[in-house]
């Protein structure tokens, strides 16, 4: 399975400006995916860039009914103090997603940077939306380098 997965990472806050732009190049880079033979999605469910790109890998099941979308999750609850529309989109998008995997039930420092470890060791490819080099997101980049793993830059 693993040689038919890709990962996401990216930002947890995108600009506004640059959203439809972003959610383009996904559309682009997924299909592309797809064509060569990619059939799961792991995403990491955090606001921003991991729901944006759930949400176009739910859009493309339409067109394509054999991918599949995994939430990948570091603990229960996770959405817990957020606003009340990224709640929302949050939970649709884990109705809809094939499968949902929570590492852990509770917080536990460290627990973002194994579920983006985890991301990354499950898949063959990462596709990223990596604009500053420190942060979580750096940090996956960075290990996906460490071990191997090709990274597609939105």
């Amino acid at each position: 399975m693993r040689d038919k997965t890709c990962c996401f990472t990216g930002h947890r806050t995108l600009p506004q400006n640059e959203r439809s732009e972003v959610q383009a190049r996904l559309y682009i880079v997924l299909q592309k995916l797809i064509e060569k033979g990619i059939q799961y999605f792991g995403s990491g469910g955090a606001m921003g860039f991991d729901l944006l790109a759930a949400e176009v890998v739910l859009e493309l099941r339409k067109r394509y009914p054999h991918i599949r979308l995994i939430m990948v999750l570091p603990y229960e609850n996770q959405e817990r103090g957020w606003d009340e529309e990224e709640v929302r989109r949050y939970h649709t998008i884990l109705e809809q997603a094939n499968k949902v995997v929570y590492l852990q039930r509770e917080y536990r420092c460290g627990c973002m940077l194994r579920r983006n470890r985890y991301l990354v060791d499950n898949s063959r490819g990462c596709v990223a939306y990596c604009t500053r080099v420190f942060g979580g997101t750096a940090y996956t980049v960075n290990y996906a380098k460490r071990v191997g793993i090709p990274i597609l830059y939105i």
